[in-house]
């Protein structure tokens, strides 16, 4: 059964720091490509950043040179460091993981990150 849990959202203050957390089950994760998307309220789902399975990563440029994805495969999760968080990272946060050899891919059911002072 393939299970995929963020975890690490909440609330935190404008300029203030948060790590978000993708873990992964069931599948094979150390050849999978991982994805974070968010979904603001009234706005649609937008990508923020990936993460090959060999590491390479990128990101969107509303997020880049704040946001820095990483994986750790002996602990099939990979991580979503944000710092210098703005009001308008406010969103749902959710991993997708795809698998590459399946042709498929799994969201995770999605975390809250609020900014607000």
């Amino acid at each position: 059964q393939v299970q995929v849990v963020e975890s690490g959202g909440g609330l935190v203050q404008p300029g203030g720091s948060l790590r978000l957390s993708c873990a992964a089950s069931g599948l094979p994760f150390s050849s999978s490509i991982i994805r974070w998307y968010r979904q603001a309220p009234g706005k649609q789902r937008e990508w923020v950043a990936l993460i090959t399975s060999g590491g390479n990563s990128n990101y969107a440029d509303s997020v880049k040179g704040r946001f820095t994805i990483s994986r750790d495969n002996a602990m099939n999760t990979v991580y979503l460091e944000m710092n210098s968080l703005k009001p308008e990272d406010t969103a749902v946060y959710y991993c997708n993981v795809a698998v590459v050899t399946l042709g498929t891919s799994y969201w995770g059911q999605g975390i809250q990150v609020t900014v607000s002072s």
